[in-house]
């Protein structure tokens, strides 16, 4: 075999002639590759800008004027407007009603991440709309507050929110704050759909001693029709178990009827194989039909009894759905286990605490099987109290000093839910006693008191 010899090479399979190969081969390939790294990394050249002109005293119109390529434009307008967009065209009046000097600033985002940023002052010198209000706590009654809207200026709309509570276009009105401490009042205000709002602070030096005489009557069902109400309550079926390992099946209002103005729930048993299936029963609720935030709540019931029964009278948070549990809350406002007579329990669940760690205490009832007694929820924004009869018999109170999501998710919504369970993780602990079926839990009424 013959070699060709070229310039520099040396006979093939030396060292010296491999390293030369190698040498000669990367200047073939990579040299032109990183010769156009820098040609390729080189970004387009863009630089933001805009102009502004006043349209009136209190209106500007702000134009982009920025150069090169870029693809979106973040604006700031300096008043807690902002805007995302990727219109270059798109032109922007904006509303300043209080004179002063104002920061807007434009950034833009090009196609490789790279951002760039301008920035300028912009002077209003006229004041179009200057909010302000008073609020006094009225001489006569320690726990109002009179709101006076004195802003200055022309507007649209505005309301006043506290407590949860939204009060639309009241010049002068007075506020409701029932429990002492540091409450939040905010005026907002709405002028050409933009919206403009100024908070303040009140003090309340004290509770209002008469807090649950005042509240009126806002829903009740006496149960005073041939059958169960479908306008009020719901029937909800099935015998998953319900989370708790239940062995009822709920019926379609196969159990559950109106006996001279008393709601009977009756659990009855299938067979005697102790098994889901082997029992029916109801569980009525409320939810989307009515729904409630705050308010006085009184179930009058007499209940079943035996080893095996679990009778429930509850509220659940209305955003079960989204939500989940235990996050939605729970109130439990009656709990009772057969097996433990004569106990009643009431229990808050929560994601700080749910299940078997939820925050509850029980009372004894002597006659709670026998003779119908009154279950109560006093539920306000800064806490939950379960009695039994009369407020004076608490048998729990929930308050967390510190209120957050994990602990307090009775700021929203909540319906009612009575049912008879047979069986489950806590109703059956001890077993089923077959012979007790059928089972009834009376319900004489449930009424929700709340603010006028």
């Amino acid at each position: 075999m013959k070699y060709f010899k070229l310039p520099g090479f040396v006979r093939p399979g030396s060292t010296a002639n491999n390293l030369s190969l190698i040498i000669l081969l990367m200047s073939i390939f990579l040299l032109p590759a990183f010769s156009g790294c820098d040609k390729d990394n080189d970004s387009p050249a863009f630089a933001p800008d805009f102009s502004f002109e006043l349209a009136d005293d209190n209106h500007v119109q702000f134009t982009n004027t920025s150069t090169g390529e870029y693809y979106s434009l973040v604006w700031d307008f300096g008043n807690q407007q902002a805007d995302t967009s990727t219109d270059r065209s798109k032109s922007y009046v904006i509303y300043y009603p209080v004179a002063g000097e104002y920061q807007v600033s434009l950034k833009l985002l090009n196609f490789t991440g790279e951002t760039k940023n301008i920035s300028k002052t912009i002077n209003i010198t006229n004041t179009d709309l200057a909010l302000s209000f008073t609020a006094e706590v009225l001489p006569d009654n320690p726990n109002k507050v009179r709101l006076t809207n004195t802003s200055q200026g022309m507007w649209d709309s505005f309301m006043w929110i506290y407590r949860n509570k939204e009060v639309a276009d009241q010049t002068e009105y007075d506020a409701y704050f029932p429990y002492s401490g540091n409450h939040e009042i905010e005026l907002l205000v709405n002028r050409d759909n933009n919206s403009f709002s100024l908070k303040k602070s009140v003090s309340i030096a004290q509770d209002d001693p008469d807090y649950i005489q005042n509240l009126t009557l806002a829903w009740s069902d006496e149960f005073d029709g041939a059958e169960v109400n479908q306008d009020n309550w719901t029937f909800e079926t099935g015998a998953s178990g319900w989370g708790n390992n239940e062995l009822q099946n709920y019926t379609n209002g196969d159990n559950a009827e109106i006996v001279d103005g008393v709601l009977v729930i009756t659990a009855r048993k299938v067979n005697e194989n102790t098994v889901p299936g082997s029992y029916t029963s109801s569980r009525i609720v409320t939810n989307g039909k009515h729904e409630f935030q705050y308010g006085h709540a009184q179930i009058r019931a007499k209940l079943p009894s035996g080893t095996g029964i679990w009778p429930a009278l509850w509220m659940l948070g209305s955003n079960f759905n989204t939500a989940g549990w235990p996050a939605c809350g729970e109130m439990d406002i009656m709990e009772y286990v057969g097996y433990d007579p004569n106990v009643v329990h009431s229990t808050v669940h929560t994601p700080a605490g749910f299940g078997g760690n939820g925050n509850g205490s029980s009372i004894i009832v002597e006659s709670c099987e026998e003779e119908f007694h009154v279950y109560g929820l006093i539920w306000t924004e800064k806490r939950l109290v379960f009695y039994v009869d009369t407020p004076d018999n608490v048998i729990h109170t929930y308050a967390p000093p510190v209120k957050t999501d994990e602990n307090w998710p009775f700021n929203k919504p909540a319906f009612f839910i009575m049912n008879v369970a047979v069986g489950g993780n806590w109703g059956g602990a001890q077993g089923i006693d077959n012979t007790i079926f059928p089972q009834t839990l009376q319900v004489d009424y449930v009424r929700m008191y709340q603010e006028p």
